[in-house]
């Protein structure tokens, strides 16, 4: 099998870089990379490493040839149209190209005690940055100022990068979930959404918190009310042997007794861990049982379109009895 996405390449050599793949055969793992991370590669790879002066793709068909096989698996979420038709062009016809998906991926949903180590360190410096921004927010200040006050924190606190763009939304703003930054100025009065993460040692982290400029009315607070008992009700289902389609009811049909059932959009969570987004996928349609060792996000919403929206979200690992939230950052509406 011929792995090429950069997650799964680091999950089985260790190879930080930005341009290798593994050969996995039989018996060995044969790592491909260009003159640039020849040095790097050795250092952090055991299996033999083949620094390639041409294309990584051709060296790869070359040694399939060499190495007489007859099937090459390839990863068909990661390898691209071009890369598919090199591989066909450079390998006899006799060579089957057989497209993989989910195998590395399945085997990544459970964590060693090492990464989740690593995970949790990743939340702690997610949460000191956020802690630290929080005292910076005022109004007048701007979505994207605030998005940079974030990521500048998350340097300061010795996090590598965020592990998605962060997400900085107000007033009305925060009824879109996925909001990017804009030159909008924060205003008295106004929700406020700040969906942020951060890579540590390679894993991930992700947290959703609300601030509210100036005192929040009862709708607020309700509507807080709300998406934060769903939020708890959820995090009380995980367990193992559940399923994830379960953890999202539970998140559902609290939001439904308050009517904002259908102002949910979006699934309830999802895995962590080399990347923002892994399985399993916490929705209504996932019948994955979780195990002990998963990492997790639990982050139910609701959005109302033309008055505002409110999710909070935590980093969860799956425990022998039950979970741990990881995200030490306290869930109050918080008021600034």
């Amino acid at each position: 099998m011929l792995v090429t996405s950069s997650a799964n390449v680091r999950y089985l050599t260790g190879f930080t870089g930005s341009n290798g793949a593994v050969l996995v055969l039989d018996s060995e793992a044969i790592f491909f990379t260009d003159p640039r991370y020849a040095i790097q590669s050795r250092l952090e790879i055991s299996c033999p490493v083949k620094v390639c002066k041409g294309p990584i793709l051709t060296a790869v068909a070359a040694w399939a040839v060499r190495r007489r096989l007859g099937t090459l698996g390839f990863e068909r979420s990661n390898l691209s149209y071009d890369g598919y038709a090199v591989l066909r062009e450079k390998l006899p016809a006799r060579v089957a190209l057989e497209p993989v998906s989910g195998w590395l991926e399945q085997h990544r949903m459970v964590k060693s005690p090492a990464e989740i180590e690593l995970i949790r360190q990743s939340v702690a410096a997610n949460s000191k940055a956020f802690e630290q921004a929080a005292r910076r927010v005022r109004t007048g200040m701007r979505e994207r100022d605030l998005a940079a006050e974030i990521e500048h924190q998350m340097h300061r606190v010795g996090a590598e990068k965020p592990s998605f763009e962060t997400i900085v939304a107000s007033g009305e703003r925060t009824a879109l979930p996925h909001a990017h930054p804009t030159s909008a100025k924060l205003q008295p009065g106004q929700l406020l959404l700040i969906d942020m993460g951060t890579f540590q040692a390679g894993y991930a982290s992700d947290m959703t918190r609300m601030l509210f400029l100036g005192t929040p009315d009862a709708r607020v607070k309700l509507m807080y009310k709300a998406v934060l008992e769903a939020q708890l009700a959820a995090i009380d289902a995980v367990k193992p042997g559940v399923t994830t389609a379960y953890v999202d009811r539970r998140a559902r049909q609290v939001l439904k007794q308050y009517g904002l059932d259908r102002a949910f959009v979006h699934s309830t969570g999802h895995g962590l861990g080399l990347e923002i987004h892994e399985l399993p996928r916490i929705g209504r349609k996932n019948k994955t049982k979780l195990a002990a060792g998963m990492a997790i996000t639990i982050e139910p919403g609701a959005y109302v379109e033309g008055y505002g929206g409110i999710r909070i979200e935590d980093t969860v690992v799956v425990t022998p009895q039950g979970c741990e939230v990881l995200t030490p950052t306290g869930k109050e509406l918080r008021c600034v």
